[in-house]
């Protein structure tokens, strides 16, 4: 049985109760407004606010004026939709700034010394190929599962230009692999990798912050957790990673569907 997600059922349940408010609160001002503006003709036939809005009341549910309901609930739902969606878009600007205060509030030396964990890795390079000294595009999908495994989980750090053993080897060698050889070019990089293996729209959950350590240059990209499910595009496959302790696994189709359905 499908459990619907706390989002889903607050939309739900905003728009049933727009829809209710519809019928019971806005039919009823309509009515008022009407009274307002032809009081005078209703005046002469001696019927007051009270008695007029008593009478249209009773016929509210009469069968004739169905329709009209329907209308006014329609009204109220649309009306508490647009405040569910706008709700969930201020709320979910708020979770962002929080994680990106609680991210930057972290000092740098010490997450370095404290190792890989659930919510941070570190990776020597982007393109460079230490073992082999020289540049290797393989490597671009490292970068891009991990990115992934972090927005299907609940964010975290990359370090780049941290190897495993929390080495500092900086991110110069990559520089050299680069059109433009410096940070902007760098993280023009991190983008180009989200937007061609995840899509644009991924983009706005990355942050790139640079830092220099021992005299070299350290990326540290932030990456917050996505609201939706975010696929890694391989060829004409789309994959779907997860962060799980201090490593990224690649989920198959029923792991990956159950843990969507529990976001």
């Amino acid at each position: 049985m499908k459990v619907l997600s706390n989002k889903t059922r607050g939309i739900i349940l905003h728009t049933l109760v727009g829809a209710f408010i519809g019928i019971v609160v806005l039919h009823p001002v309509t009515k008022i407004v009407y009274w307002f503006e032809f009081r005078h003709d209703l005046d002469a036939g001696g019927e007051s606010l009270w008695r007029f809005l008593l009478s249209r009341l009773d016929s509210t549910f009469v069968l004739e004026m169905v329709p009209m309901s329907l209308i006014f609930a329609l009204i109220g739902g649309a009306i508490g939709l647009a405040f569910a969606l706008y709700h969930l878009a201020l709320l979910r600007q708020q979770q962002a700034v929080h994680f990106l205060e609680k991210e930057l509030a972290e000092d740098l030396p010490f997450l370095i010394k404290g190792g890989e964990g659930e919510h941070l890795e570190f990776k020597a390079s982007v393109r460079w190929d230490f073992r082999q000294q020289k540049p290797n595009r393989a490597l671009e999908a490292v970068i891009a599962k991990t990115l992934v495994g972090f927005m299907n989980h609940r964010g975290g750090s990359l370090l780049i230009g941290v190897a495993d053993d929390g080495e500092v080897v900086g991110i110069e060698h990559d520089y050299q692999t680069l059109k433009h050889k410096d940070r902007d070019g760098f993280e023009r990089c991190i983008t180009d990798i989200v937007t061609t293996r995840m899509g644009v729209e991924q983009c706005a959950l990355i942050h790139c912050v640079f830092y220099e350590v021992e005299g070299k240059d350290i990326c540290r990209v932030i990456i917050e957790p996505s609201p939706t499910p975010v696929y890694l595009q391989d060829g004409k496959v789309s994959k779907y990673f997860l962060r799980t302790g201090n490593g990224t696994r690649e989920l198959d189709a029923r792991e990956a569907m159950a843990h969507v359905m529990r976001q």
